[in-house]
Parts: structure tokens; sequence; C-alpha cells
């Protein structure tokens, strides 16, 4: 399912942009959390947790880790 842009994530977007001090580039994560709001999802899984720490009350936010290095100091593979 695709969780499209709409009126109703406008709304929440103007509702989230009064309630919450969003400047220049945070108007995306915004977006993003409006987005969710609108459609019912409550969890974000980023790399950048700081940047969506704001809209915790609305939505769960759960930082990404990278996955720990290999044992004895052997650099990671990649896939």
């Amino acid at each position: 399912r695709v969780a499209e842009d709409g009126p109703a994530v406008t709304a929440e977007l103007l509702r989230l942009v009064g309630a919450v001090t969003v400047q220049g580039k945070q108007v995306h994560d915004a977006n993003i959390v409006a987005t969710m709001l609108a459609h019912g999802v409550r969890g974000l899984l980023t790399h950048n947790p700081a940047d969506f720490a704001r809209y915790a009350p609305a939505v769960a936010v759960v930082p990404l880790v990278p996955p720990a290095p290999p044992a004895l100091g052997l650099p990671p593979t990649t896939p």
C-alpha cells in the first residue's frame, strides 16, 4: 500500500508546523511524519533519530543501528 500525499496529509502537516518549530529542510521530516499520521503509521525506523525526536510524542522513533564490527578487527564485508 502506498501512503499518498493528499488533503489529509496537508492538514496534518499544517497542524504539525503550528505545534512544533520547523525550519528549512526540517519541513521534509515534518511531511514524512504528517504522511505517517494521516495514514495511521505510528512507527518510524531511521538512521537519523535526532531529526525526528521532536515528533516522538506522536510517533515511535526507532533508530536503525549500524551492524556491529566483525570480530578480530577484520574489515566489514559488503554484500
